[in-house]
């Protein structure tokens, strides 16, 4: 090798230049120049002439990184027209020249004055000329020259990378590419084999190998598994010179890393696992924990748990924790020690994403069996009934038995029960229970009516341990009887207008009842057995719990009649049949032509109207003036002086004078005051009858102010007695009345002489409604249509 370097040196280390020598009488300093440079002759071209150069040399090469003593010697410019006198001077210039290359300038000789390196710069450009030192003119044309720097290996290979990672399935089979490294010399590629990299693997045998020339990295065991190993570090070496010897090396590190496959089924540890539960757990109360180990990781190693078989299926559930991958049995269903005392369960585990390149290596799962055991506690009693419902009728009697709870002790013990009732849920005692049997009885009587439905809670307590105990709800439902009448739904305000037909519907009337039949309400309606002779109106039934007013007959006069009152009787259909009374009341008002109501009578005016509050004192007002009025008129007519009735000559005997002054009556405290018939100073004194002579002529003595101690017959007969003593009083076959009626009275007035003022025959119609005093009379006057009262 150090033979072949050195012949290399000394190879290249030479200079050949060629001298071009032209016959000595054809070259000329004159014209050599000239015609170097045109180098053909322009005589039409016919006759071409080469000149030669009159200097020339071959491209120089150097070696890169020459360590010598002396400077490395790269060639020499030279010219024919250097006669060796020293007369020209060689010029440098280009690339390095003056710094890297050096020219001796009497000579020629180029020396390298620095140690060189290809790497950094393979190729220098230069150009040389002769001048003539004592004209300064060139003698040589300007000429460009390369200095290539030849190769040596220097440099080592080098990675891309210092530590490559990769990664590789477990289980992958033999020359299955891992990852492909890459080195790079910087060396000339094109000049030897500097650059020629080959690869090795130094560290990662017999797991693994690496093809020499591309670098990639391949598996070289088959089957290698995760769970034996997983991470493996291998080095890889790149060397030039084709791997020969003397050849340059670099290494990288490869970390490879084993991925997981799903290539392990679950097991667990242990076949037989034993639990136990107290029989008063609630649902989803964990019990244990059980895990199948998996080597796997990720979801690989995910389980999915189940009960596949045992007598405990329905009692026990398992659920997966899929943070730890553990089964957590937990109760299902609520436990009983006096029923099952020790379940069996077989739990089964199964991995959720298997791969189906290994299923040949056996099923992914594993069962194993759970032993639990019930532990027995003292139990509260248990009532036979989530809850109780009892039915009775609200005619129950008190003491009376409506139902009965049972509960019993669940324990072996089977312990005494006495029952309560929460009184909190029974705040008004209405029932009670027996302790000993639970039996429920009434203490008061019952109203469905006020409250149909009574919700209490009925308490169970073992006699030897107070402490467990259990409530049961009980409801309890109050049966209706009919015990309630039907009744008007509504007050109802109903008027017939004056012009009404006969069968005009004027009002529709409902009922409603407090009762609740099983069938539903079914209500009837008709009059009262007294109205229904003679009726001005009539009961339509419509068959729906409602019924029509109907009028009888055609026209109602509200000055004869301005209200009348119809009981209706409305009956129901359950058992025993329940009825009631109910009296409508139907004012006769004024209408228009379509039936509107435009006025009744002035109380009827007033009250529904809805007057506002100023009208009304306007009119209270209006009615206390002139009531005031009328007290002055009357005390004014009592100060004149009063004269004889009679003044003819006619009988008096055969007239009959009136005093048409009715007074209001003990119940008129408005139209007139009776204080003012007890008053001694309203009485005028006595004075002696003017038209006749009395035989015995009465002192009136005046008596002690007891007037407010003496009643109204007493006060009319004193009157009256007065009234024969005073001349200007009537004669005595003269009638006076002092009547006291009182106010409003319904029958008016009496008298029969305004009925000669009528026309045609007088409706006494009105006489029924008077009432039963006047029956007698409503009998001999009344008409065949008349109603009574």
């Amino acid at each position: 090798m150090r033979t072949h370097s050195f012949l290399t040196v000394l190879f290249w280390s030479s200079v050949f230049y060629v001298v071009h020598v032209m016959p000595s009488q054809k070259r000329t300093n004159k014209h050599s120049h000239s015609e170097w440079i045109t180098g053909l002759s322009e005589n039409d071209g016919k006759t071409l002439h080469r000149t030669k150069r009159g200097w020339m040399w071959n491209q120089f090469f150097l070696l890169e990184e020459y360590t010598g003593p002396d400077t490395q010697y790269v060639g020499k410019l030279h010219t024919d027209q250097d006669k060796g006198d020293g007369n020209l001077k060689y010029i440098l210039t280009g690339d390095g020249a003056g710094s890297l290359f050096i020219i001796d300038e009497n000579t020629g000789d180029i020396h390298a004055a620095k140690k060189l390196d290809r790497e950094e710069k393979s190729l220098y450009v230069l150009r040389a000329k002769a001048i003539d030192r004592k004209t300064g003119r060139q003698v040589e044309p300007e000429s460009e020259f390369i200095i290539k720097i030849h190769d040596i290996n220097d440099n080592e290979p080098k990675f891309t990378k210092d530590m490559y990672t990769a990664s590789i399935p477990e289980m992958s089979g033999v020359g299955t590419s891992v990852i492909q490294v890459t080195a790079t010399d910087a060396d000339d590629a094109n000049y030897g084999n500097s650059a020629k990299v080959v690869y090795s693997i130094l560290q990662g045998q017999p797991y693994f190998s690496v093809d020499p020339d591309t670098g990639i990295i391949k598996t070289a065991l088959p089957d290698m598994s995760r769970e034996n190993r997983e991470q493996y570090q291998v080095v890889i070496q790149a060397k030039d010179m084709g791997g020969q010897m003397g050849g340059l090396s670099g290494t990288t590190t490869v970390n490879i890393t084993l991925t997981d496959v799903n290539d392990n089924p679950p097991r667990f540890p242990q076949s037989s696992y034993q639990f136990s539960s107290p029989e008063s757990a609630p649902p989803g109360t964990p019990l244990g924990r059980i895990k199948a180990n998996d080597p796997d990781v990720g979801e690989n190693a995910e389980i999915e748990y189940s009960i596949s078989n045992g007598d405990g299926s329905d009692m026990f559930d398992i659920i997966t924790d899929k943070d730890t991958q553990e089964g957590i049995i937990t109760v299902k269903k609520h436990l009983d020690f006096e029923k099952k005392v020790v379940y069996t369960l077989k739990v089964e585990a199964r991995n959720t994403h298997p791969d189906p390149r290994f299923l040949q290596l056996g099923p992914f799962k594993d069962t194993a069996f759970v032993k639990i055991s019930v532990e027995d506690i003292d139990e509260p009693p248990v009532f036979s009934r989530p809850w109780y419902l009892i039915e009775v009728d609200e005619d129950a009697k008190e003491g009376s038995i409506i139902g009965q709870v049972v509960a019993q002790d669940p324990d072996i013990a089977k312990n005494a029960i006495k029952y309560s009732v929460d009184r909190h849920t029974d705040l008004d005692r209405i029932f009670n229970i027996y302790s000993g049997n639970g039996s429920l009885f009434l203490s008061k009587p019952l109203d469905r009516e006020e409250t149909p439905w009574h919700n209490i809670t009925v308490i169970a307590t073992e006699i030897n341990n107070p402490k467990q105990s259990s409530q049961i709800p009980v409801f309890i439902r109050i049966l209706d009887i009919n015990d309630h009448a039907p009744e008007f739904a509504n007050y109802y305000e109903t008027f017939v207008c004056e012009n009404a037909k006969a069968g005009q519907l004027i009002q529709t009337v409902s009922a409603i009842d407090k009762d609740q039949p099983p069938r539903g309400h079914k209500f009837f309606f008709e009059l009262v057995p007294e109205f229904a002779v003679h009726p001005n109106f009539s009961v339509v039934d419509n068959k729906d719990n409602t019924a029509g007013i109907m009028t009888r007959r055609n026209g109602y006069s509200r000055s004869k009649t301005n209200t009348y009152l119809l009981p209706i009787i409305i009956f129901d259909n359950d058992y025993p049949i329940q009825s009631s009374t109910g009296t409508l009341t139907i004012r006769v008002c004024a209408c228009d032509s379509r039936g509107n109501m435009q006025s009744c009578s002035a109380e009827a005016l007033l009250l529904p109207a809805g007057l506002s509050t100023g009208a009304l004192v306007a009119i209270l007002l209006c009615i206390i003036i002139l009531l005031i009025l009328v007290v002055l008129f009357t005390a004014l007519k009592r100060q004149r002086k009063k004269e004889p009735l009679i003044i003819s000559k006619d009988d008096v005997r055969d007239n009959i004078v009136t005093y048409n002054d009715e007074g209001g009556g003990e119940e008129d405290t408005q139209a007139f005051d009776i204080g003012t018939l007890r008053n001694p100073e309203a009485r005028e004194e006595s004075k002696m009858r003017r038209d006749v002579i009395p035989e015995t002529i009465f002192q009136i003595r005046r008596t002690a102010p007891l007037w407010e101690n003496i009643d109204v017959q007493d006060f009319i007969h004193r009157r009256l007695k007065e009234n024969d003593t005073d001349p200007a009083a009537p004669p005595y076959d003269s009638l006076a009345t002092y009547a006291y009626e009182g106010n409003d009275s319904i029958a008016n007035s009496l008298s029969s002489l305004e009925s000669l003022t009528t026309e045609g025959n007088q409706d006494y119609d009105y006489l029924s409604d008077w009432g039963p005093r006047f029956k007698k009379l409503a009998d001999m006057y009344g008409g065949e249509d008349s109603d009574r009262d």
